[in-house]
C-alpha cells in the first residue's frame, strides 16, 4: 500500500488573506525549512504536504458545520471537540448554510491521490473546508484540524480567555499503510469498558485505525462465551498482587480470588460500536495453544497433563523458565492439548461467538511462546505424532494451527497469528504478525503471507523507556528515538504483502489505565508517524519539537505520558588506573544536565555536566536533573554509585 508522494495541493484564497507569504513543505523539504514552522503547526503524524500562508481563522462563538447526513459520526465528534473547551454553540446543517464555519465535503468524483482515508484540509481566514472520498478521511482531517487550534482545545472543561484561532494552511494527506494498530493487553490486568474507550479516544488523535484486544492469557479470560460459563466465573479472577510481576509468591489456597473482571458480549458490542464511530476496527485475540492457563483452570479437560484440575489462574507467580531461551520450559502446563478433540470442540464454540460478535475481518489466534516440555512426555501427543506423521514439536503445533485456521475460515473470517506459527509450515492464507524483530515478517512476505509488522525492536510499548533503575522492570528497553526508527515496510520485504504496522502494549507490569497511558505516549506518536507519514518526511530533529508541543496537549486532556526522553543516559567505565568514570548523554539536543554527589537535590545553580565525572571517594549516589534553559524538564534521578560500579565491571 505504499503510494507515490503527490505534488502539493495548494489553493490559497489570496483575495481573503491579502498579499501572502507562503511556505510549502513537501516530501523533499529539508529539516531546516520544516523547523521554520511556528510551534502552532505541530501535526503528528506529519502530513504528506503542507502549504502555510499568513493569517489565521478565528472560531466564532456560533459555529455551523455544513455536512451531509452520512457524515454524522464525524460531525458528532467535531461538535464535541469544539464545544467542550470553548463553550461555544456548535450546530450542524445538512443543507448549504449561508455562511458555514466549517464545511465537510465528500468528493462527488473520487480523488485517487488520497484514497479511502486521505483528506484535503483548507484553512483560510473566513472558512475551513475538509474534503475526502470517504467519511474516514474527513475524520482524519478533523484530527489534524484540532491539532491546529491552541492546546486548550483538548480540555474537557471550558477554558476562558483563549483566542481560538488556527493558522491558515492547505494540507493534502493520506496514510502510508492501511493497518495502523495498537495492541492493548487487557488479559494480564483487566481494564474496564470505559477505560478501553478512553484508550480509543487517545489513539484516534494520531490516526490509528486498529485496536488489537488481547483478551485471553494465563492471567485472565476476559470475554463472555455463552455455554462456557466457567471461562469467566473461574478464568477471569485471580489473587491481587502488587509489586514486580513474575516474582510474586504463589498464592495460598485461602487468598481470595476477587481480582479481575471480564466483558459481557453486550459490553463488547458497546466497545465495538464506540470504536466504529471513530473509524477504529477491533481485532480480538484468543491466545492459543500457549498462554491458556485461565482456560485450563476453568476447564481442566482441555489439558492432557495429569493434575491440571489443580491449576489456578495465574496471579503473577513464576510459571515459566526462560533461562534457556525460547520456547520456555513450563513449570505448569499452560497449553491446550493439540491431541485432545475436546480442545477443538471448545475452540469451535469460542471462535463461532467471537466471529459473530466482532465485525472485523480478522481473528487473532495467538500461537506464540507455547512450551513443549509437557507435550514431549504426553502419550496422547506421541500417538498424534505417529498417526499424523509429525516429526517434531513444531509440526505438532503446526497441526494445531492448521486445524484452527480452517475453523476460523469456516466462520467467514481471516486467521492471523504471531510469527511462531511459521515454524509449523502454516499455509499462506494465514496472516502473520511479526513480533520477533522484522526478520520473520520479511520471510513471511516471500512466502506470500499477509504481514503486520510489530517488532520488539521498535514497537513494544511495555519495554522500559529510560534507565532500568527508574522504570518498572521489564525484559528490555526501548527509547522514543528508537521507536521513531520503525519502518513498517523494511528493506528486503515484498511490500505488496505488508498490510501495515502496529505497536504492542503488554500489561504484565501495567496495573491501571494511568500507567497504560504512561507507557503508550509518546512512543505511540513515533509509531503513528511511521505508519502514516511518507518515509521521506520522517526526521527526528523535527519530530521531537512536535512531541514537546503535544506534551502540553496531553496535559490539557489529562492524559498521562512518560517524560523519560529527558532522562540522562548513564554510561560507566573504568580508567586505566581502575577508577570509576561516569559519562552522561541525552536522547534529545539542547538539554543541560546538573548533578550532585553530596545527597542534595541539584538545580541549575549546581555544577553542569560538561565531561566525564570521577565520583568523590566516599560518594554513595549521583543525583541528576535536566534543564532546557531555565526550566527543569527531566526528573530528579538518584543513581547509586554501587550500581554504576557494577556496570563498569561488565
Amino acid at each position: 500500500m505504499n503510494r507515490i508522494i503527490p505534488i502539493i495541493f495548494c489553493a490559497l484564497l489570496a483575495t481573503q488573506a491579502g498579499a501572502q507569504e507562503m511556505t510549502t513543505v513537501n516530501s523533499n523539504t529539508t529539516a531546516e525549512s520544516i523547523m521554520a514552522y511556528p510551534p502552532e503547526i505541530a501535526i503528528i503524524p506529519e502530513p504528506v504536504s503542507i502549504s502555510k500562508s499568513s493569517g489565521h481563522f478565528v472560531l466564532p462563538e456560533n459555529i455551523t458545520i455544513q455536512a451531509g447526513p452520512e457524515m454524522k459520526a464525524v460531525v458528532d465528534h467535531l461538535q464535541e471537540k469544539l464545544s467542550a473547551a470553548t463553550g461555544y454553540f456548535v450546530s450542524s446543517s445538512n443543507t448549504p448554510a449561508s455562511k458555514p464555519t466549517i464545511r465537510l465535503v465528500l468528493n462527488s468524483k473520487v480523488n485517487t491521490q488520497i484514497g479511502n482515508e486521505g483528506y484535503q484540509l483548507s484553512v483560510t481566514p473566513g472558512l475551513i473546508v475538509i474534503k475526502a472520498n470517504q467519511a474516514a478521511g474527513l475524520f482524519y482531517g478533523v484530527q489534524t484540524l484540532i491539532q491546529l487550534f491552541p492546546k486548550e482545545i483538548e480540555s474537557a472543561e471550558v477554558m476562558k480567555d483563549i483566542e481560538w484561532k488556527a493558522p491558515c494552511v492547505e494540507i493534502t494527506d493520506y496514510p502510508r499503510v492501511g493497518w495502523r494498530g495498537l495492541m492493548f493487553d487487557v488479559a494480564r490486568h483487566f481494564f474496564t469498558k470505559d477505560e478501553v474507550k478512553q484508550y480509543i479516544d487517545a489513539m484516534v488523535r494520531y490516526k490509528y485505525n486498529v485496536l488489537h484486544l488481547h483478551l485471553t492469557d494465563d492471567e485472565g479470560w476476559r470475554i463472555e462465551i455463552k455455554g462456557l460459563p466457567k471461562l469467566t466465573e473461574v478464568g477471569a479472577w485471580s489473587v491481587k498482587k502488587v509489586g514486580t510481576f513474575g516474582d510474586f509468591i504463589p498464592p495460598t489456597p485461602d487468598e481470595p480470588r476477587t481480582y479481575g473482571g471480564f466483558y459481557t458480549q453486550e459490553d463488547l458490542k458497546e466497545i465495538i460500536a464506540y470504536a466504529k464511530e471513530r473509524f477504529v476496527d477491533i481485532l480480538p485475540e484468543i491466545d492459543v495453544p500457549g498462554h491458556s492457563l485461565a482456560a485450563i483452570a476453568a476447564y481442566p479437560e482441555l489439558s492432557c497433563t495429569p493434575g491440571a484440575e489443580k491449576y489456578q489462574v495465574r496471579s503473577g507467580e513464576k510459571i515459566m523458565d526462560w533461562s534457556r531461551g525460547a520456547p520456555p520450559i513450563a513449570l505448569v502446563d499452560n497449553t491446550l492439548c493439540p491431541a485432545n478433540e475436546k480442545v477443538y470442540e471448545f475452540l469451535d464454540t469460542v471462535i463461532s461467538q467471537v466471529a459473530a460478535l466482532f465485525p472485523f475481518e480478522y481473528i487473532h489466534m495467538g500461537g506464540d511462546e507455547a512450551p513443549r516440555n509437557y507435550w514431549q512426555k504426553t502419550p496422547a501427543i506421541a500417538a498424534l505424532m505417529k498417526r499424523e506423521g509429525l516429526k517434531n514439536m513444531d509440526e505438532v503445533q503446526g497441526y494445531f494451527e492448521k486445524r484452527v485456521l480452517k475453523m476460523v475460515e469456516s466462520k467467514g473470517k481471516k486467521f492471523i497469528g504471531w510469527d511462531e506459527i511459521l515454524d509449523g509450515d502454516i499455509p499462506s492464507n494465514a496472516a502473520i504478525m511479526s513480533w520477533r524483530g522484522v526478520k520473520y515478517g520479511i520471510e513471511a512476505t516471500h512466502k506470500k503471507h499477509e504481514v503486520v509488522m510489530s517488532p520488539t525492536t521498535y514497537a513494544y510499548l511495555d519495554y522500559m523507556q529510560s534507565d532500568v533503575m527508574f522504570e518498572p522492570k521489564v525484559y528490555a528497553s526501548l527509547r522514543l528515538s528508537k521507536s521513531y526508527e520503525f519502518d513498517p515496510i523494511p528493506a528486503g520485504a515484498d511490500a505488496k504483502y505488508i498490510k501495515g504496522g502496529q505497536a504492542n502494549l503488554w500489561a504484565e507490569q501495567i496495573y491501571n489505565i494511568r500507567q497504560a497511558e504512561y507507557m503508550t505516549w509518546p512512543r505511540a506518536m513515533a509509531i503513528a508517524e511511521s505508519v502514516w507519514s511518507p518515509k521521506e518526511k520522517k526526521n527526528w530533529e523535527t519530530f521531537f519539537p512536535k512531541v514537546e508541543q503535544h506534551f502540553k496537549r496531553l496535559d490539557m486532556s489529562e492524559t498521562k505520558y512518560a517524560p523519560s526522553v529527558y532522562d540522562p543516559i548513564f554510561k560507566a567505565t573504568r580508567s586505566a588506573d581502575k577508577q570509576l568514570l561516569i559519562e552522561l548523554t541525552t536522547e534529545v539536543k539542547g538539554l543541560d544536565i546538573y548533578y550532585s554527589f553530596d545527597n542534595s537535590y541539584p538545580d541549575r545553580f549546581y555544577p553542569k555536566y560538561t565531561e566525564r565525572l570521577l565520583p568523590p571517594k566516599d560518594a554513595t549516589q549521583l543525583r541528576v536533573i535536566t534543564y532546557k534553559g531555565k526550566e527543569p524538564v527531566g526528573r530528579m534521578l538518584t543513581m547509586p554509585i554501587e550500581e554504576l560500579k557494577k556496570r563498569a565491571s561488565k
